[in-house]
């Protein structure tokens, strides 16, 4: 277990890191995930395996720090995120980041570029959403006030997201699991599509094949990134078809273009 100081205050995001050739490679979870669960089969799968990669925990999940005063917005994650690969001398990146993370990844690469020189989207969050009562994801949590969610809503949400997701969800702070979900709900401004269109390096883009088209997937591809739906999974694509996620992205990671 690796880790750095992020904060004025000394909290540490940590990391496992599996050894291999530079450049590095950065794995990001989701909401109420962890890096190691979700990504060490992909990490060293025969197509993906042999680079140094950093199984990254961010602020308020998984092993590390959740300080109730940190903001955990999409900025304050990534530039939390930010600090954790400098202070681990992974600049130059290859960033692997899923759903919530792909959201932190996106503005990872356009507020610190020189951290990031590609860029993996897996059914990340492009778009702000609305508040959704009694659905599980970030919509859900984002209905409920911060008191009512600390109060006892925390336990609903367990309850409604079922064992698999609450055995990592469980290690998030409240404070942290909530505030992410809001301000993943709320998006940024610009948008992370917009600011996905904009990025200027090889990027792509996961989708499970059952979801059918990405929405604006016609604009995403015109500007550079690559869309690709993989047949039988669902939201969690490396652990649903570890196959098809470690073929998918070994191609993304191969393109050149932008």
């Amino acid at each position: 277990m690796h880790s750095a100081i992020v904060t004025p205050e000394g909290d540490r995001i940590r990391w496992v890191e599996l050894p291999g050739a530079d450049a590095p490679r950065v794995y990001l979870h989701g909401l109420g995930s962890t890096s190691p669960a979700y990504f060490a089969a992909s990490a060293v799968h025969p197509l993906l395996a042999g680079r140094r990669s950093l199984l990254l925990d961010m602020l308020g999940h998984g092993h590390s720090d959740g300080p109730e005063t940190f903001p955990y917005t999409l900025e304050a994650h990534a530039d939390a995120v930010a600090e954790a690969m400098t202070a681990a001398g992974a600049e130059g990146a290859e960033v692997i980041a899923h759903s919530m993370g792909g959201a932190v990844a996106i503005v990872l690469a356009a507020r610190h570029p020189r951290l990031v020189s590609r860029l993996v989207l897996v059914d990340a969050n492009l778009d702000p959403l609305p508040p959704a009562p009694g659905t599980a994801g970030s919509s859900g949590l984002a209905s409920y006030t911060e008191e009512e969610f600390l109060a006892g809503g925390w336990a609903e949400v367990r309850d409604r997201v079922g064992a698999h997701w609450w055995s990592t969800m469980r290690l998030a702070g409240r404070t942290a699991l909530y505030r992410s979900a809001v301000n993943l709900a709320a998006g940024t401004t610009p948008t992370m599509r917009e600011l996905l269109l904009e990025l200027k390096i090889p990027r792509g883009f996961l989708l499970p094949e059952q979801d059918g088209p990405l929405a604006g997937a016609e604009a995403l591809e015109a500007a550079g990134v690559a869309v690709v739906a993989v047949p039988d999974c669902g939201h969690n694509i490396m652990l649903d078809n570890p196959e098809g996620f470690a073929r998918a992205t070994a191609a993304v990671l191969a393109r050149d273009t932008v």
